[in-house]
């Protein structure tokens, strides 16, 4: 299937065709490594942590936050 074809597609289908492509790789159950990129950002974020320079809010505040 081409990229234009699925541009094409009614929303619907699109959310079908998502879920098909989703199912498909857990079938798989192949192990895909996360790069290099995404352990420096939760590396960056512990240490943010740890510090004392960023913290944790529940799902409650954030709804509340005026973001």
């Amino acid at each position: 299937m081409l990229t234009t074809e699925i541009k094409e597609m009614p929303v619907n289908e699109k959310i079908i065709l998502m879920e098909e492509i989703w199912d498909s790789l857990y079938l798989e159950k192949k192990e895909i490594e996360s790069p290099a990129w995404h352990k420096e950002i939760l590396d960056e974020r512990v240490n943010l942590i740890n510090s004392g320079k960023a913290s944790f809010i529940s799902i409650q505040e954030l709804k509340g936050a005026n973001l």
